[in-house]
């Protein structure tokens, strides 16, 4: 929860919201409930008002646990609101200079729970955060979140009308000599290719009793004609390009024909293309010359989990782009989970997880959680500027920027390669940082969500900014994910901060 006493230095954006709320509980809360809990979770203020320049102004409440009753009381309606996600300790009354307030925290709603809706109505009354304000969710928007709701991930669906012609026989051979190259005695190894796709699960049995290829089968191993029987917007795009004048100078897409269009096929050659184009000095081990670096295994877990983690039923296809300054990965659909929880590496959630499977066979993408985690570390190690890891929330889209060039600041006027650690990502970054060490101090502890609203970034931009000062020994970490929290570290002999 926010700090009462830096209230004037937060504003109105994407995870906070103040109403009045003199006249009684307003209207808008719920709309505003449904929206925080659809997105990224927030804080709702009653008893503020925001002023001209945006900022905030304490009016304070006459009676503001009358207004807290009224709001456990419709909450707790199932005809008002979908589901409550709160418990007492989300819902607090603060008081500054004799004025009190009601703060009340959203979290983001679990996959389970999701949509949130109000007036017992999930068309007209789900709604999403954008900027500042609260929109109403269209229909694509709510039905991939009922998709998502499901215990069984989207790619374990058996495909009933469909038989094994729909196979790209070539992708499965390739997969398979990949295999044996990473597993040589792994048991499946000499399967006939269809005992082999039951085993792997690339076909299952139907109600019927007869074999049917999965929709993640589909995905890995079909071809792009049939894939889009299942998958009407399924559309994978790769580009490159050197001259900004040009829209693209390389490309290829899945609905060419001139290759299977299927997503083995795609991550082999996305990732072929752009492990040639990678600038990685090699490494000698033992004197032999090792050209696999981290950097050639993070942007193979990067791919990976954007294929892994891709809505192929959302409107817009899958692209990737590489140019020499960045490589941009953008799927369909949004993260599964909170993405500070993914940067933090301790919880995965694939939206496929056979293709998940799949991958983890050949020794591509990390199953305990942790690929976005090392994705940053290693790009931390090579003192890259750090990647953007963002959701594009209202066409429901997941963008990993990773940036190919080295952190720098001006000094004198001439741009200087930053290489140590306090200097990182420059000035601003150590401004940032000292102002949540300024803020530990007079308030013992800080959480992400406060680190985001405090310097006004995304909570992803707050993770890493905490992970650093947690690798530096400035600042400690306690409790678990959900309700973590980072203070100064305790002196061992006095006890002491």
């Amino acid at each position: 929860m926010l700090s009462i006493n830096n209230l004037n230095k937060y504003k109105e954006n994407n995870r906070l919201e103040a109403k009045l709320a003199t006249g009684g509980l307003p209207k808008s809360i719920w709309q505003t409930y449904s929206a925080f809990a659809n997105t990224n979770g927030g804080v709702i203020l009653l008893g503020v008002d925001e002023t001209a320049d945006k900022s905030l102004n304490i009016v304070g409440l006459d009676a503001p646990e009358k207004l807290i009753s009224d709001f456990w009381n419709t909450i707790n309606n199932s005809q008002k609101v979908s589901i409550n996600l709160l418990n007492d300790s989300k819902v607090k009354v603060l008081e500054y200079e004799g004025k009190k307030i009601v703060a009340i925290e959203v979290p983001r709603a679990e996959r389970a729970d999701s949509p949130v809706y109000i007036d017992d109505n999930p068309i007209k009354g789900t709604y999403r955060r954008n900027g500042e304000g609260d929109y109403h969710c269209s229909e694509e928007e709510i039905n991939a979140m009922y998709r998502d709701k499901s215990i069984k991930t989207q790619d374990m669906l058996v495909l009933n009308n469909m038989g094994f012609d729909v196979f790209c026989y070539d992708t499965i051979r390739s997969y398979r000599n990949v295999l044996r190259l990473h597993r040589p005695e792994h048991v499946w190894t000499d399967l006939q290719d269809d005992d082999f796709l039951y085993r792997i699960g690339a076909v299952a049995y139907s109600e019927s009793g007869k074999l049917h290829p999965t929709a993640g089968g589909l995905l890995m191993f079909g071809y792009e004609y049939e894939i889009l029987k299942e998958y009407p917007h399924y559309f994978l795009d790769y580009q490159e390009q050197y001259d900004t004048s040009n829209r693209w100078d390389d490309r290829f897409v899945s609905s060419s024909g001139e290759w299977s269009g299927n997503v083995y096929d795609f991550y082999r050659k996305a990732y072929n293309k752009i492990a040639q184009n990678l600038k990685v000095p090699f490494k000698v081990v033992n004197g032999l010359r090792v050209e696999d670096t981290p950097a050639h295994k993070a942007v193979r877990e990067a791919l990976a989990n954007c294929l892994i983690h891709a809505d192929y039923y959302g409107r817009r296809g899958l692209v990737v782009k590489y140019k020499p300054q960045e490589i941009t990965l953008e799927n369909p659909g949004r993260f599964r989970i909170d993405i500070a929880v993914a940067i933090e590496g301790t919880v995965t959630d694939p939206r496929n997880s056979l293709l998940m499977k799949f991958f983890n066979l050949i020794d591509v993408g990390e199953r305990s959680g942790r690929g976005i985690y090392e994705i940053y570390r290693v790009w931390s190690d090579m003192n890259w500027v750090s990647p953007s890891l963002t959701e594009i929330t209202d066409v429901d889209r997941t963008k990993l920027i990773l940036p190919l060039e080295k952190v720098t600041i001006k000094s004198d006027d001439k741009k200087v390669t930053i290489k140590s650690d306090d200097k990182k990502d420059g000035k601003k970054t150590i401004k940032q940082k000292e102002l949540i060490l300024s803020f530990i101090q007079e308030h013992d502890e800080i959480t992400t969500r406060e680190v985001s609203e405090l310097l006004q970034v995304s909570v992803s931009r707050g993770k890493v900014l905490l992970h650093q000062l947690v690798n530096s020994g400035e600042i400690v970490s306690q409790g678990d994910n959900k309700n973590r929290s980072y203070r100064l570290p305790y002196d061992e002999h006095t006890n002491a901060r």
